[in-house]
């Protein structure tokens, strides 16, 4: 049975989301480039035991993201041919959608300070880890880990291509 490469890249992204998550909460975003597996080994060979040979990717970490925002140091980013595609980790609050029907919009830089401590503030807030990761084909694929509360014993594990269109939308605008 073939694979096809969205699963590959859920799968890929999945790897990610558990790589970071290994670090615990309270990380920067991080990203990653996806390059070729047969590739990587045959230029670095002292790597082939550390990845998946079988794996047609492997995700690379990269140096930290400048501080500021995240837009910002995305939109300077252009990757080489040699890269498939891309990841970022980051860290985020999602609230209820009801809570989110009352936030300001966020077009200007004070309507997102004031986005972002309303939903620091929220009651009902949940902290997350969302990873989105792309394809030059312009396949997509997320995974958000909602970190569990003080009742509950486990995270909350979601994935669907489409959780943060405008997130993959500026990853792959880093392809191109």
């Amino acid at each position: 049975m073939s694979v096809s490469p969205t699963q590959h890249l859920s799968a890929l992204t999945r790897e990610v989301e558990e790589f970071v998550s290994s670090a615990g909460w309270n990380q920067p975003p991080q990203l990653f480039a996806l390059v070729p597996t047969a590739e990587l080994v045959e230029r670095e060979p002292e790597l082939a035991d550390q990845v998946d040979q079988g794996a047609p990717l492997t995700p690379v970490a990269q140096d930290a993201l400048p501080d500021g925002d995240l837009a910002d140091a995305l939109a300077g980013i252009m990757w080489p041919e040699a890269v498939h595609g891309c990841a970022l980790a980051q860290e985020i609050v999602v609230l209820p959608p009801e809570a989110e029907a009352t936030l300001p919009t966020g077009d200007t830089t004070a309507e997102s300070d004031a986005m972002r401590r309303i939903a620091a503030e929220h009651p009902r807030r949940r902290e997350a880890r969302l990873v989105a990761a792309v394809l030059r084909d312009g396949t997509t694929a997320c995974v958000l880990r909602l970190r569990g509360g003080p009742d509950q014993d486990d995270d909350d594990i979601v994935e669907h291509p489409e959780l943060a269109p405008n997130l993959t939308d500026a990853l792959l605008t880093t392809l191109r």
